[in-house]
This record gives C-alpha cells, structure tokens and sequence, in this order.
C-alpha cells in the first residue's frame, strides 16, 4: 500500500541517502499553497513532468524527481535547485516493481512521509489493441491506481491536443498543482483533460 501520511518538517532532511542530491537549505521553510509538502513526480527530468515538479517546488512543496537514467535525474535536481528550489531526485523505472517500491520506501524513509505522487511517466508494455490485453499488462500500466490507498489521490498525465496554441508543459504543471493544494480537498476521481478544447471538438 502507499503510504499517503503528511510530512513532518524537520528542518533539513538529516539523512537523504539513496537521494541524489541533498534537499537544499534555500528550499526549506518556503512559503507557499504546498509549503512543507512532499512529492514525488515520476518521468520529471524534461517535458511536462519536469514543468509540473518545478511548479510544485515553486508552490512550497518538498519535490523528488525521478527518471530513468541518473545522468538526467542530476541535470533536473541541479536545474531546480539553481532556482533555489527544495528538490531531490533518485532513478526509478516505473516499469519495474522494485524501482517503484524502492522510491517510495526511499521518499517515506527519508523525508518523513510523502503528500502527493504525480505519475508523468508512461509504460505501455502492449504493443497493439488493448482488447486481448493479459491481466499482467492491466497490472503493470494501472499499478499505481491498485496500489494506492483508497483516499488517496492520482493523477495521471497525459497530452492532448490544443485550442489555438501549441500546449506547453506548464499548462499541466498549473493544475495538477491546484489539484495538490487544499483548494481541491473535495475533488477526486475526475479525468480533467488539459487540451486546449480539443477534446470538445
């Protein structure tokens, strides 16, 4: 089950081993709607994920960023904390079940508890229609969502088509940072596309 408990604020996170990087002093006690929050942004080094762990860091928030590759995990972390930002960032797979494992038992051991997972990477292990689908590959795509404790809440990522502009990855990173702050506390369980009213279309 994850672990969905509130981070307790100690001051500088004493041990971040398995951590790339050590939470920043700047970073700590930030003002913000997500102040002394933790969370963990998965597929964060570029793109949208990148986008939405920054605004969360910028909103208050404790952020753990993640990715496949350790050398694009160090680029983000020292991007974001050159901002002053409060980020740390380790190498997760989410394709695989010990990575994902690893990370939150990572992120709760270290930092005390973790608010909010945002899921921006993708795995997609089916090549073709969905409609033969084994249970194994229902199970890897939707692990989070059958893994996670009843109250907490998801969000997945996903881009979509556009109004009359290209989409930018802050575009996403704005609301799924509302949807983290207590200004959402009463909205779960909703698929809010963010596509420039292509979907109405």
């Amino acid at each position: 089950m994850l672990p969905t408990v509130a981070c307790i604020h100690r001051g500088l996170f004493p041990s971040c081993a398995g951590l790339s990087v050590r939470m920043t002093s700047r970073g700590i006690g930030q003002k913000g709607i997500l102040a002394n929050r933790v969370a963990v942004v998965t597929g964060s080094t570029d793109g949208i994920g990148f986008a939405i762990a920054r605004r969360l860091a910028r909103d208050g928030a404790h952020v753990v960023v993640s990715s496949r590759k350790q050398q694009n995990v160090d680029r983000a972390v020292a991007a974001l904390q050159g901002e002053g930002l409060s980020v740390v960032g380790t190498v997760c797979r989410v394709g695989k079940a010990e990575d994902r494992e690893r990370l939150v038992a990572t992120v709760v051991e270290h930092c005390g508890g973790l608010d909010f997972l945002v899921c921006s990477a993708g795995v997609n292990p089916l090549v073709g229609s969905t409609l033969g689908a084994s249970e194994q590959v229902w199970d890897k795509v939707k692990w989070l969502q059958n893994e996670s404790k009843p109250e907490s809440e998801i969000i997945d990522m996903c881009s979509v088509l556009l109004l009359s502009r290209i989409g930018q990855p802050e575009d996403c990173a704005g609301l799924v940072s509302f949807l983290c702050s207590p200004d959402a506390s009463y909205i779960t369980g909703e698929n809010i596309a963010v596509a420039g009213f292509s979907s109405r279309l």
